[in-house]
């Protein structure tokens, strides 16, 4: 009746009828190229059959043109096509386009997977010049359940001195390899760098800038990772302050880097040197991180980091927490666990570079000798000067592995690092060399490794604008995660929020 009546009302050449008409004489057909579910899975599901139908007529509906006789004709043609389970492909792209052929495929592949078969449509709106914007499937009411979140990675380096090539091989590098597999946050540790004090104010603002843009320049893409300084998300220093109400103070005095720099600092030593582990602790516990790539001299303090974790979850997680009921502010609901434990992820190889002037202590920052370490920014000269200088042994060839032989161990790795080679290339290219024969190559290949780095981080340090704007993004996404993980750690020891 409803077909007759399109018909009467639809003149004739009216492009709707002439579809109608057409669709009517193919949708019995089966043609060879087309892509529908099989006969017997067609025939024997009413539940697809009815969906499949549903789909197709909402779309109908949805792509009808304003006009009352066209509009009446799409109509009868859907509840015609209600009644037909084996309406094919081409018929559809022939009545409503590609777009819909999209959309009823992804219902047709949900249905034959075991989804609910709800296909849910944004829109599909007619033009002024008849055309239609392209129909997708809604992702909030997708029929496929809702995908797991990605696994996310936090790390950061102090803007304290110039980044070098122990935070470049341990750390940044890295950062790169993990950004495309992960939920990668990155940030400039600038509440690490004032912690022993009588910080340079002037000199911190300047090396957190430089200490962003290397991050660009080695190849973070902030496309992929969210690059931000963290003194820009409040949610770091609160949740620190809670976790030292937890936290027992002998744990912290059970610090291995705490007892050597108080040693030497004596009664100067500020409560941020003692401190700093629970600080560290609630950056990494903010992000709910997964993953965190620590050297071998950080994973006491993420071991503390997880102690601290499993001592909030104990005393005020699980059942003490679900027994208030109700949701958390997260959405979730109260109880289990308040904090995610995370693990530690340590490169086999360039977790710990070595200084130049003793193969047996790391590359750092607060070594007084500006030659034990080779700077990312350092010139082409003083990389070339200070592997000069660097201290060597008396042995003849060179090898890795023997423990009487740290220099030679880490200046091998440095060029392992630079070249990409495998130890057996390297031992094989090298392994006979004297020292005055090794060190121009390895200067050739550190300065080569280094120079595109370099330029890079010149461009990026030439337009203010984009770090900013880059600094900015990545610190809006961070807050957005920190925040709630703190309210839930908030509500979880009894805060009132609103």
């Amino acid at each position: 009746m409803l077909l007759s009546r399109a018909r009467r009302q639809s003149p004739r050449g009216d492009p709707a009828r002439e579809s109608v008409d057409d669709c009517n004489s193919k949708i019995t057909k089966s043609e060879p190229n087309d892509v529908t579910p099989s006969r017997a899975h067609t025939h024997g599901d009413a539940n697809e059959r009815r969906m499949l139908s549903k789909a197709v007529a909402r779309a109908m509906m949805l792509r009808a043109p304003t006009d009352g006789g066209s509009r009446i004709a799409r109509m009868a043609a859907a509840t015609n096509q209600r009644r037909n389970a084996t309406m094919t492909t081409s018929c559809i792209r022939h009545q409503f386009g590609d777009d819909v052929v999209r959309v009823v495929d992804s219902h047709r592949r949900s249905t034959m997977s075991g989804g609910r078969g709800r296909v849910a449509m944004r829109s599909i709106s007619s033009s002024s010049s008849g055309g239609s914007g392209v129909t997708e499937p809604d992702a909030g009411a997708a029929t496929e359940s809702k995908p797991a979140r990605r696994k996310r990675v936090l790390s950061g380096v102090q803007p304290t001195g110039s980044i070098h090539l122990g935070n470049y091989f341990g750390a940044i590098k890295n950062y790169v390899k993990l950004q495309d597999d992960y939920d990668a946050f990155y940030c400039v540790v600038d509440l690490h760098a004032i912690t022993a004090g009588g910080h340079d104010p002037a000199g911190l603002e300047a090396s957190t800038k430089t200490s962003a843009a290397i991050y660009l320049a080695a190849g973070v893409d902030p496309d992929k990772a969210n690059v931000f300084v963290q003194s820009h998300v409040p949610a770091h220093s609160e949740l620190c302050w809670l976790l030292n109400c937890v936290a027992p103070i002998g744990w912290l005095e059970k610090m291995i880097q705490f007892k050597e720099k108080a040693r030497k600092a004596g009664e100067e030593v500020s409560v941020g040197l003692l401190d700093y582990p629970v600080l560290m602790a609630a950056d990494i516990l903010l992000y709910k991180a997964d993953l965190v790539p620590v050297g071998e001299d950080q994973r006491q303090h993420l071991e503390l980091t997880r102690d601290i974790a499993g001592r909030v979850n104990s005393l005020y997680g699980g059942k003490k927490w679900k027994k208030r009921k109700g949701k958390a502010p997260s959405g979730r609901s109260r109880g289990g666990d308040v904090l995610l434990v995370p693990e530690a992820f340590t490169p086999k190889e360039g977790g710990r570079v070595m200084s130049l002037t003793d193969g047996a202590s790391k590359m750092s920052k607060s070594n007084p000798a500006e030659g034990s370490r080779i700077n990312v920014l350092d010139t082409p000269d003083e990389i070339a000067k200070k592997i000069k200088r660097c201290k060597t042994d008396a042995f003849e060839g060179l090898e890795f592995g023997n423990a009487e032989r740290p220099e030679s161990q880490n200046l091998l790795t440095i060029y392992q690092l630079c070249t990409g080679m495998t130890q057996e290339e390297v031992l094989a290219e090298c392994g006979s060399m004297r020292w005055g024969d090794f060190k121009p190559r390895l200067t050739d290949a550190v300065i080569e490794h280094l120079s595109p780095i370099q330029g890079r981080y010149n461009e990026i340090m030439a337009d203010p604008a984009y770090l900013e704007g880059v600094l900015k993004r990545g610190a809006d996404n961070a807050n957005e995660v920190a925040n709630i993980t703190l309210r839930d750690v908030r509500d979880a020891l009894g805060f009132v929020q609103y």
